[in-house]
């Protein structure tokens, strides 16, 4: 199976992005490459299993089948029914994540896709290059020409994703960032407040099940990896031990590259039970001084 991939940060907040893209009938608003668009049947554009029939700019007809719209996770998913290249089994989505550092958009495009044997290679590289990139390109410029909606009561359509959110750009390829990150151990060399760390036992800091004892403030911690993955460059990992007030504490973090800069748009989350008493200082804590911090320190250590 082929991919294609474009990823990009578009300079305004989630919200302003979501109500351009959401439309399953505008691409002709903001993307040059579309000439026209009609949702067939008199459907509305957000009924999902409606059908959007096109042009692009070549004269090239195509359909295609609105599989998802999810207001509440900002993800619009879609495949060929009139492909525009000869492709199978081709299905795409466009998936949106607000950067909590500076209120911009994380905006990623992928899909994926059977190519003929004589093919191998072709569609992907046109595909996130020719289609991908330059339809985020065109999206970025007509949301920065666009009015702000209101603000909304919520960023999240019921819960958050979790109790702590946070997501950065860190201005270095994501092989650099993922290189430090992994290293279960290795945090002590990109958090300031972490004087030092180590392995309990001495196993490896890539054998998920392994725990990490360090001090963090006046607290001694044991954490355990429970995730490691190279694929998704992700890793989540448990709390067994630690001062603060929180029980069954959960977290982890997942990088995802920019294709336009080669630099990483990261994110960390974290759930845990407590008073809500306690949360008043916990997750303020945890996103400015754990999470963010990490990723200020990681992004000074490794930019271009």
């Amino acid at each position: 199976m082929a991919e294609a991939l474009a990823t990009t940060i578009i300079a305004a907040p989630v919200e302003q992005v979501w109500s351009v893209l959401r439309d399953f009938n505008a691409m002709p608003d903001w993307n040059p490459a579309v000439t026209d668009s009609k949702v067939e049947d008199g459907r509305d554009a957000d009924s999902v299993g409606c059908i959007r029939a096109f042009h692009l700019a070549d004269g090239t007809f195509v359909r295609e089948r609105l599989l998802e719209l999810d207001d509440s996770r900002y993800v619009l998913r879609y495949n060929f029914e009139t492909p525009a290249f000869p492709v199978q089994n081709y299905v795409a989505v466009l998936q949106l994540i607000p950067v909590t550092n500076g209120n911009t958009t994380f905006v990623r495009w992928h899909a994926s896709f059977d190519e003929a044997a004589e093919d191998i290679g072709t569609y992907s590289a046109l595909i996130s290059n020719e289609v991908f990139a330059n339809g985020l390109r065109a999206l970025g410029e007509y949301v920065a020409l666009q009015p702000a909606p209101p603000v909304a009561d919520a960023r999240w359509q019921g819960l958050r994703p979790a109790k702590v959110f946070t997501s950065s750009v860190i201005r270095a390829p994501l092989a650099d960032v993922w290189a430090k990150m992994r290293d279960f151990a290795g945090m002590k060399h990109w958090h300031a407040d972490i004087p030092s760390m180590a392995m309990i036992e001495g196993v490896r800091s890539d054998k998920v099940s392994g725990v990490r004892d360090f001090i963090f403030g006046d607290g001694q911690l044991h954490e355990q990896l429970t995730c490691l993955s190279d694929h998704d460059h992700a890793f989540r990992y448990r709390i067994l031990k630690s001062p603060m007030p929180w029980l069954n504490y959960h977290a982890g973090a997942r990088l995802f590259p920019l294709t336009d800069r080669d630099q990483t748009f990261a994110v960390w989350t974290a759930d845990w039970t407590a008073t809500p008493e306690d949360d008043l200082d916990l997750i303020p804590n945890v996103h400015e001084n754990v999470f963010q911090k990490a990723f200020d320190t990681l992004d000074a250590q490794l930019k271009r």
